[in-house]
């Protein structure tokens, strides 16, 4: 029971994180960052200057192998404080504003990973949410503690 209270108790806290972006960085550590806190999003970073979410596509996706100064010569260090509460939109254009790079992030869907493009005015916690009730169906908002609905099965 004490580990039920737990759980909820950490679900309610707003979720912030500090991801640390640095020319050598390796995408794939960033990724991973992101992935440990949001673990049914990821990010891909793109090859594409323009910025125009139209004009994104499978053969811009930069290799998760690659470093970031590989993508984008001028960039220094730096942070990005994300937050649950925060937009999908909002973290993307943060990305471009704060580092000039192209990311679009993703939401698992079964063993899928789709773009969010279309619910990008949704958080980052109802995006994860979402991906999780989708690919384990489980809500996280109505799982149940078995012992609440069978101590009194009895009776």
């Amino acid at each position: 029971m004490f580990h039920k209270l737990r759980f909820m108790f950490t679900n309610l806290m707003n979720m912030n994180m500090n991801l640390h972006i640095a020319p050598n960085s390796l995408i794939s550590d960033i990724q991973k960052e992101f992935n440990k806190a949001f673990p049914f999003l990821k990010i891909e970073f793109f090859n594409n200057k323009s910025f125009s979410r139209t004009e994104f596509s499978a053969q811009q996706i930069i290799a998760a192998n690659r470093r970031i100064v590989d993508t984008q010569l001028a960039i220094k260090d730096g942070d990005i404080q994300i937050n649950e509460e925060m937009k999908v939109i909002e973290l993307e254009k943060l990305f471009k504003d704060k580092f000039k790079l192209a990311v679009q992030v993703f939401r698992k869907s079964g063993n899928l990973w789709l773009e969010t493009t279309m619910t990008d005015n949704w958080t980052l916690a109802q995006q994860n949410n979402h991906g999780r009730e989708i690919s384990t169906g489980k809500n996280i908002n109505t799982q149940t503690d078995d012992y609440d609905l069978n101590r009194d099965a009895d009776h």
